[in-house]
């Protein structure tokens, strides 16, 4: 009678220590996924807004698709990623400046991840394509996708290397650059496509990229009103 009490007692305390282990193990794997999951830091202006850099073609197309992001509150058409001050379309269209068309992002990062910029970025643009996007050729329409500290940096080069063992052997063709300055566009330059949807180049390229970008993250778009 003893022998059988002593031994469920043990069976008890093994089934004990078993589940604590288990506790344990899973407690240390939500742990990891928390840490590896950790907001990105980025500075705030005084309205909780972080700013996030990208060229990827024309930006009258760049500045809508991130327009329509959730979590996006403005997108700037302006040139990034040059040599000289003060750029201009005109001057930036010789391809003498360095500068490539970018837009400048403001985005509350309690609504959407800077990671979930960056897939934005990839997939909205043709990722293979050199010095250009579609039909606008240049450097002055080529990619580049702008990093303001590491945490960013690790998250972009992350990205790009998922991708390129998806596309292999073809690669990413966008330059992966330290964010230096940005330059705003000329006003007439702003909200482009919303206010000229007729323009034949919005009929015919803007509008489509939209789309297309639109069809493939329907999950990280504003809802319509």
């Amino acid at each position: 009678m003893y022998l059988i009490r002593f031994s469920a007692l043990l069976f008890s305390l093994f089934i004990f220590l078993a589940c604590h282990t288990t506790i344990d193990q899973n407690d240390n794997e939500t742990n990891k996924e928390k840490t590896s999951s950790k907001a990105v830091q980025v500075s705030l202006n005084e309205d909780g807004l972080a700013k996030a850099y990208f060229a990827s073609g024309c930006f009258w197309c760049v500045e809508a698709i991130y327009e329509s992001v959730r979590g996006v509150k403005e997108s700037v058409s302006g040139y990034a990623g040059g040599h000289t001050e003060y750029p201009t379309y005109e001057s930036s269209n010789t391809g003498k400046t360095g500068h490539a068309e970018a837009v400048e992002i403001y985005y509350d990062p309690e609504v959407v991840s800077f990671a979930s910029l960056v897939d934005v970025y990839f997939g909205s643009q043709d990722v293979t394509q050199v010095n250009g996007q579609g039909p606008d050729r240049g450097s002055q329409y080529r990619s580049i996708i702008f990093y303001q500290n590491e945490e960013e940096h690790e998250i972009i080069k992350a990205k790009v290397k998922a991708i390129n063992q998806k596309i292999a052997p073809k690669k990413v063709a966008a330059e992966i650059k330290p964010f230096e300055q940005f330059w705003v566009g000329e006003d007439y330059h702003q909200d482009y496509e919303r206010l000229h949807p007729k323009q034949a180049y919005i009929q015919s390229v803007s509008i489509p990229r939209l789309k297309r970008f639109q069809k493939q993250f329907p999950h990280l778009l504003k809802e319509k009103h």
